[in-house]
């Protein structure tokens, strides 16, 4: 299997030689000079494009306009995946752009941060635009390999659950730097958490940040229930401090 990644950034580095390690070739390229992740080759766009299996490892923001420019040189053959963290907008970006590919909208839910620890049971969400088939069961096999939970779902399933868990987080996480919030001796475990979310969602680009709140169709309403359920614990807070 021959699994090509385009897009070299933090994420597609990492991921990039993440997948390296399960056997298959593994060649990349960049609109940016980058060097070369471990167990990654460096290769020329053409070949890049004409893998077995296409990853896309680009911001939300930019991959439409990617699509458009690299969608003529991409052979039939070749399987094209995302990996942008809002499934909604990319599968339709996708169709538009390569109607006659095997496309597969995927979410690998995790970054260089929270993979740390190990791969072991991190999510890792497929949503098939296609019948599935046997090239589908050959990348959710070798995916599944490096003990990823997989889960299949619809992209708007997707986007409506992840603007509930991934969008507040970054969401809280930004909040929370602007506070300013600093380690202390007397931290509670619950505190440590905290700033943990900070580190971990401040550790990502403000790009993403943007993107996961403009493409997902689902977090204008996550962020306006937050609002409300912060409004009513103040205003509880008001009562009790006007006895």
């Amino acid at each position: 299997m021959k699994i090509g990644v385009y897009g070299l950034g933090r994420f597609g580095s990492f991921f990039s030689s993440l997948l390296s390690k399960g056997g298959a070739e593994v060649v990349a390229a960049s609109r940016n000079a980058h060097s070369a992740p471990e167990g990654v080759e460096i290769r020329p766009l053409e070949e890049v494009l004409s893998s077995d299996y296409l990853f896309f490892a680009v911001s939300i923001s930019s991959f439409e306009g990617v699509l458009k420019t690299l969608s003529p040189m991409i052979p039939e053959s070749t399987v094209v995946l995302d990996t942008c963290s809002v499934k909604v907008y990319p599968a339709k970006w996708m169709k538009e752009n390569l109607p006659s590919h095997y496309k597969i909208a995927t979410h690998p839910m995790f970054g260089p941060d929270s993979a740390r620890d190990g791969l072991s049971g991190l999510p890792f969400v497929l949503s098939p635009l296609e019948e599935k088939n046997e090239k589908y069961e050959a990348i959710k096999e070798y995916l599944s390999s490096f003990g990823f939970k997989m889960l299949e779902m619809s992209v708007r399933e997707h986007d409506k659950e992840a603007a509930y868990s991934q969008g507040i987080t970054h969401f809280v996480g930004r909040t929370l730097e602007e506070m300013k919030m600093e380690p202390t001796e007397i931290a509670t475990n619950g505190y440590k958490m905290l700033m943990k979310i900070v580190g971990e969602t401040c550790n990502d680009s403000l790009e993403l940040f943007y993107d996961l709140q403009r493409y997902n169709p689902y977090a204008k309403e996550m962020r306006l229930s937050l609002q409300v359920a912060i409004e009513k614990v103040l205003n509880r807070l008001q009562s009790k401090e006007d006895l």
